[in-house]
């Protein structure tokens, strides 16, 4: 079954397996790619998109498997590096982290793709927005070479954990390629929902790429701002509420 990016499996003794999954390519430190940047970064960002989808859905992350089409060494375990030190953002160890990389042919441009696998406990439902709920857009969207593993502005796994864990908060969705608008039309139809647009921000555009999740929906009571405000150190704007 599939559920905005995610697959579902639901398992004979209850429960539901959650399946996330990324990928990048072109972007790394080989000689073809159209940007250059460490091996160590792609690793964390990539893996950083599949994490935050399972967290942001409600599931415990259990195991990540990464393809990476580079050579071991030195360019595979500059990534591999990147993608466990996420991990263990998510509460995941090195013997939950598994994959392969490219031995047989060399290679001129990195490509790198990450699977993750979690599980919502039975009784435990999927998030969902509720009527009158504002929806939060945290961190700029920005992409290429605008994204920094450093900016400060960037939401992030121990975010979404400490947002995840509010009962004020109804529902989270990372924002990728498609944009703030899609990703909230999706978050509004998926409870039901329709959108109403808030005046736009400055630095929010609807329609940019986010990259590699460099923005997070949130749908929130309103009750729910104050706290917000008092404790998010990323750019933040509310963008609409649900109807």
């Amino acid at each position: 079954m599939r559920w905005r990016d995610l697959t579902l499996v639901d398992l004979p003794c209850g429960g539901r397996l959650v399946i996330a999954c990324d990928a990048a390519g072109g972007i790394g430190p080989k000689e073809r790619d159209v940007i250059r940047v460490a091996g160590y970064v792609i690793g964390r960002f990539t893996a950083r998109v599949a994490l935050m989808d399972l967290l942001a859905a409600g599931a415990q992350p259990l195991h990540l498997v990464n393809n990476t089409c580079v050579e071991p060494d030195p360019t595979g375990r500059e990534i591999l590096q990147g993608i466990c030190d996420e991990a263990a953002l998510a509460g995941l160890s090195a013997d939950q982290i598994n994959g392969s990389f490219e031995k047989n042919i060399p290679t001129v441009q990195t490509g790198l793709g990450v699977t993750a696998i979690g599980y919502l406990a039975p009784g435990r439902s999927l998030r969902t927005a509720r009527p009158g709920d504002l929806v939060v857009a945290i961190g700029r969207p920005k992409v290429g070479a605008e994204v920094r593993l450093d900016d400060p502005e960037l939401p992030d796994l121990p975010l979404v954990r400490r947002l995840a864990g509010d009962p004020l908060v109804h529902d989270l969705l990372p924002v990728g390629s498609r944009g703030i608008r899609a990703e909230a039309e999706d978050l509004a139809a998926s409870a039901g929902l329709e959108v109403e647009w808030a005046p736009a921000e400055a630095g929010f555009p609807l329609g940019k790429s986010a990259g590699p999740v460099t923005c997070l929906l949130v749908a929130a009571a309103p009750s729910a701002l104050q706290g917000l405000a008092l404790t998010l150190t990323q750019p933040w704007a509310v963008v609409a509420q649900l109807r």
